[in-house]
């Protein structure tokens, strides 16, 4: 194990187990590097790799402190990770993802109020209303937050982010069948926002569920053909 390892693991047990707790300030680097065995190279660099997963924070003239280690924060992280998948990867992770987006569609369902609602139906209007790529990819992530958000769990909000994220690098609305996508999609999101107003919980499920399906199948269209390379980009 390398140094800077054994210092990543050595302040991640100290959270893992409280003995660092949430909003506490982490020891000076001597007191560490003395009960860990390292040097202070491999403890700051353990330090940053911390705070790039969000587990804490340096504060100006403060010092560095453990995060308020909110789950959907920390889930977040995830990003840095899940953004390197090529689209084989991310095909599979696609499955949690209907299973996920189901969930949350129902949970919106069961929660939407005529104010949250609207924030669901605005977006639709607006890709229904545009032909730029650019624009339809802003406002579906938009409406699929929104559906999020009012499904209550920040947790499952971030995790359908980050999935979001990565697939968006693939340009469905680029592709030659980028008119029959649209019309579908659009169709399917129209279903989807219909089932959540009527207060339909197995209906939003389903139709979030065909929904994640479709773009999946659409999405196999960037994969390479078996003999050589083929177009590489993300939605």
């Amino acid at each position: 194990m390398s140094a800077v390892d054994k210092a990543f693991h050595g302040l991640r047990h100290m959270i893992a187990t409280g003995r660092l707790g949430a909003g506490e300030r982490i020891p000076p680097e001597n007191e560490l590097c003395e009960e860990l065995g390292v040097s202070r190279g491999p403890l700051r660099e353990a330090v940053r790799m911390l705070v790039a997963l969000r587990i804490v924070e340096p504060r100006h003239g403060s010092g560095t402190f453990v995060s308020q280690l909110r789950p959907e924060d920390i889930i977040g992280s995830l990003s840095l990770t899940v953004d390197l998948l090529p689209l084989s990867g991310l095909l599979e992770v696609y499955e949690i993802r209907r299973v996920l987006e189901s969930h949350i569609a129902a949970q919106a369902a069961a929660r939407a109020t005529p104010e949250t609602l609207k924030t669901i139906f605005e977006p639709i209007e607006a890709m229904e209303a545009t032909e730029d790529p650019t624009e339809i990819s802003e406002l579906d992530n938009r409406f699929h937050s929104a559906i999020a958000r009012i499904g209550g769990n920040p947790t499952l909000e971030s995790l359908l982010g980050v999935f979001r994220a990565r697939s968006r690098a693939y340009q469905l609305f680029t592709l030659p069948e980028s008119a029959e996508i649209k019309r579908a999609s659009d169709g399917q999101h129209r279903a989807i926002a219909t089932a959540i107003a009527n207060r339909d919980p197995v209906a939003a499920a389903s139709a979030a569920a065909t929904h994640v399906a479709h773009t999946e199948r659409w999405l196999h269209a960037f994969l390479p053909p078996p003999e050589g390379d083929g177009p590489s980009a993300s939605s």
